[in-house]
């Protein structure tokens, strides 16, 4: 498959995972609940409004996609599924990233401490299973899914960075 078409196959995941940063805030998803051992399941930077933004914009931004397929600004070649792909790849997002600080909690890593591997790529994991049934065929072959995982590394550690010096996020990673 070709760039632009795996980078709009990702791009709904992308927005799902960054706009809790911008609208999250409030009730924490696990209200505060501890797991066995005393630990929060998930801890407070995992709330409500961020992952329902995540759900909602991830989404959006699919059926965006969807209206250029059909409105001929995406050439037909590289056509997918996109609402049902955008919704998919949103749940994803958002269970991965979910996924990923429950296990940070259970490892004992506080918020806003580094997990390479879990802060950057468990969203990445979760979209990119839960979208299996809505792609074309050899979308996810081995070199799609090797650039996927460098370029989302990437772009993660960049974007938070400079979410860090807008002042959006407190630490750099």
């Amino acid at each position: 498959m070709n760039i632009l078409q795996i980078l709009l196959f990702i791009l709904p995941a992308y927005v799902a995972n960054s706009t809790p940063v911008i609208f999250g805030g409030g009730l924490p998803v696990d209200f505060k609940m501890k797991f066995r051992g005393g630990g929060r399941i998930l801890g407070d930077g995992k709330t409500w409004r961020g992952l329902l933004a995540g759900l909602c914009f991830g989404s959006l931004t699919g059926l965006l996609e969807a209206q250029l397929c059909y409105s001929a600004v995406i050439p037909p070649s590289l056509f997918m599924n996109f609402t049902a792909l955008g919704f998919a790849l949103s749940i994803g997002t958002m269970l991965g990233d979910l996924a990923g600080s429950f296990i940070k909690r259970r490892m004992g890593i506080k918020r806003g401490h580094p997990s390479l591997i879990l802060d950057q790529l468990s969203f990445l994991l979760f979209a990119m299973l839960l979208s299996l049934p809505y792609l074309p065929d050899g979308l996810l072959a081995v070199d799609s899914v090797v650039f996927l995982v460098v370029l989302t590394y990437l772009l993660h550690v960049l974007s938070n960075i400079v979410a860090n010096r807008l002042g959006l996020k407190k630490v750099p990673w």
